[in-house]
C-alpha cells in the first residue's frame, strides 16, 4: 500500500529529473501535489517529462535544461525555482555522469567528469540553496551508492565521487541541524531504462545481480525510490538526518 502524502505546500528540485530514477520521483512528488523543478541536459526528454507529469493534472512541473557542470548554471537553478514557485522546500541532487574503467586506466579527465556533474554540483546547490531552506526548514536528498560503499570494480571514479558527497552530506547534516535542515541520502538499486537495455543484452548477467538481492527484485524508480524521497522530504522524516537509506531490496546492510 502506498502512502498517501500531501505535497500541495512543497517546491522541489530533481537534477537529472527527466529518466531513470530522477523521473520517478518526479512522478511520486508530482502525484502527491508538489511544484518541481525539474533540471536535465536533455532536451528530448524533458519535453517527454513535461507531457507526462502534465498530463497527470496534479501538481506543477516546470523544466530547465542545463549543464549542471557550471557553477554559474547552479545558481539559475535555485533562482529559477524561486522565481517560478516562490520558495524551496526540498533539493534532490541525482544527476551523476561517469565513465567504468579499471583503477589502473583511469584518467585525470574520468575523474573530473564524475566530480563535475556528481560532487560539485550537489556541494555547489546545496550552498546556493541553503538560505531558501533555512527560511522553510527543508530538506536535501542526495545520492549514494553501493559502488563507492562496496567498491564496486571499474568504478573507481564514480565510487570517489559518491562516497565524497557522503561525507559532504554528513558535515551538513551536522551544522544545519540548527536550522531544522534534514540532509539525508538514498543508495538505489532500480529497473530504469538502461538497466532494462542491459537486461535484453546481457540476460545472464541481469538475472545473477536480481538473484544475490535478499528480495529478488529491482526497485521501481517511482513506487520504491520516490516512495523513500517522499519520506525524507515530509514531516514524517522530522528526526532523520545524516543517514544514507539503501534502498536496494536488501543488497547492503550498513553497519
Amino acid at each position: 500500500m502506498q502512502i498517501q502524502y500531501d505535497f500541495s505546500d512543497k517546491r522541489v528540485i530533481i537534477t537529472g529529473g527527466a529518466g531513470g530514477i530522477g523521473f520517478g520521483m518526479a512522478t511520486a512528488f508530482v502525484k502527491a501535489g508538489a511544484s518541481v523543478l525539474i533540471v536535465d541536459i536533455n532536451d528530448e526528454a524533458l519535453q517527454r517529462a513535461q507531457d507526462q507529469l502534465t498530463a497527470l493534472n496534479a501538481g506543477r512541473v516546470v523544466t530547465l535544461k542545463t549543464d549542471i557542470a557550471t557553477k554559474e548554471n547552479d545558481q539559475h537553478i535555485i533562482d529559477t525555482a524561486v522565481h517560478e514557485f516562490g520558495g524551496l522546500n526540498v533539493l534532490i541532487n541525482n544527476a551523476h555522469a561517469s565513465h567504468q574503467k579499471p583503477f589502473v586506466q583511469l584518467t585525470d579527465e574520468d575523474l573530473a567528469l564524475s566530480l563535475n556533474t556528481g560532487f560539485y554540483p550537489t556541494w555547489h546547490l546545496m550552498q546556493l540553496a541553503y538560505p531558501h531552506l533555512k527560511q522553510t526548514q527543508g530538506a536535501v536528498i542526495n545520492f549514494a551508492s553501493g559502488a563507492g560503499i562496496n567498491g564496486q570494480p571499474t568504478q573507481a571514479a564514480y565510487a570517489a565521487a559518491k562516497e565524497a558527497i557522503r561525507g559532504l552530506s554528513r558535515v551538513a547534516a551536522n551544522e544545519w541541524a540548527a536550522d531544522n535542515i534534514r540532509v539525508n541520502l538514498i543508495s538505489p538499486i532500480a529497473e530504469t531504462a538502461g538497466v532494462k537495455q542491459w537486461k535484453q543484452a546481457a540476460p545472464d548477467q541481469y538475472a545473477a545481480m536480481v538473484n544475490k538481492i535478499p528480495l529478488h527484485r529491482l526497485g521501481d524508480p517511482e513506487k520504491d525510490i520516490g516512495a523513500v524521497a517522499l519520506f525524507l522530504a515530509s514531516d514524517a522524516s522530522s528526526y532523520i538526518t545524516g543517514q544514507t537509506f539503501m534502498v536496494d531490496g536488501g543488497d547492503i546492510k550498513l553497519r
